[in-house]
């Protein structure tokens, strides 16, 4: 476990914050003309203060140029699997190949519940997400109609398509043992973050993803890690964590009025943390 090479990434996690909308969009366009790379957006469908996640990143794909785009993560439980595909392979297609795919198992199940959504234990809610999986992926790739039978979603000969223009990446933003070693069985990215995930507990998260990667015949390395960061954290701390656990994507944890720390990030931390990491990998 640790540096496995890849090339780093810089973006900016946010909330959806219906009442600074106009803020947070200015905040977007300032993030991209700085050369961030990635936007990330929290995805609450039943959070009543906050827009809808992919009405905003279809949006924000109109107004800007360079970003990855990602729902960081899709709340399954209220964003059926099928229709979830359709709609990140239509926005990868209108963006010119910018957009990746977060996914969870679910959280906050009153507030599930109440929108109409399935409660679920923990146990039903990762099988769920292994047949999400199965489902986005049939749907995007498939040559002939999918037939799948799951005890929570299933496909009927549905007609795969629109194919993405790119390879969408699936990213998955779990904490659990079992989740994790399904993270280095199917997706192509751990998306996690310091609230849930201290530095100190990285070691232990990484390798339960490479145990789960190898136990699937998977290659650990080929496997992401995005780490969700606050301002105060340093460019020396993010070098160690990228080289110690392999975190190749960090994503500044931002207000919609934050333009100050994301211009700094991108200017200064960005910069920075890439400089040492290229020279540690030179040494």
């Amino acid at each position: 476990m640790g540096d496995y090479g890849h090339e780093l990434r810089f973006g900016i996690f946010v909330p959806p914050e219906a009442a600074r909308g106009r803020s947070l969009l200015r905040l977007v366009r300032h993030a991209d003309e700085q050369g961030l790379e990635v936007l990330a957006v929290q995805d609450h469908p039943y959070q009543p203060a906050f827009l809808d996640t992919w009405t905003l990143l279809s949006y924000v794909a109109a107004v800007t140029r360079n970003l990855t785009l990602m729902p960081a993560v899709a709340n399954l439980p209220l964003r059926p699997p099928a229709v979830l595909s359709r709609s990140a392979a239509s926005l990868d297609l209108l963006s010119g190949g910018r957009v990746e795919l977060g996914l969870g198992a679910g959280a906050f199940w009153d507030a599930i519940d109440a929108m109409g959504g399935e409660r679920r234990t923990p146990g039903q809610a990762l099988r769920a997400l292994r047949e999400g999986i199965a489902v986005i992926r049939a749907l995007w790739s498939a040559e002939e109609r999918p037939y799948l039978d799951g005890e929570f979603y299933a496909l009927r000969g549905a007609k795969p398509g629109p194919r993405p223009s790119h390879p969408i990446a699936i990213w998955l933003g779990v904490y659990g043992p079992r989740a994790l070693a399904m993270t280095g069985e199917l997706a192509d990215g751990w998306l996690g973050g310091f609230a849930y995930a201290p530095p100190d507990s990285l070691a232990a998260l990484m390798a339960a993803i490479d145990t789960g990667a190898r136990a699937a015949g998977r290659v650990p390395a080929l496997i992401r890690r995005a780490y969700v960061i606050e301002p105060a954290m340093t460019a020396d701390q993010l070098t160690e964590i990228a080289l110690a656990h392999g975190i190749s994507e960090f994503l500044l944890q931002v207000a919609p009025d934050d333009e100050w720390e994301t211009q700094r990030f991108a200017v200064e931390t960005a910069p920075a943390v890439r400089a040492a990491v290229a020279a540690a990998r030179v040494a």
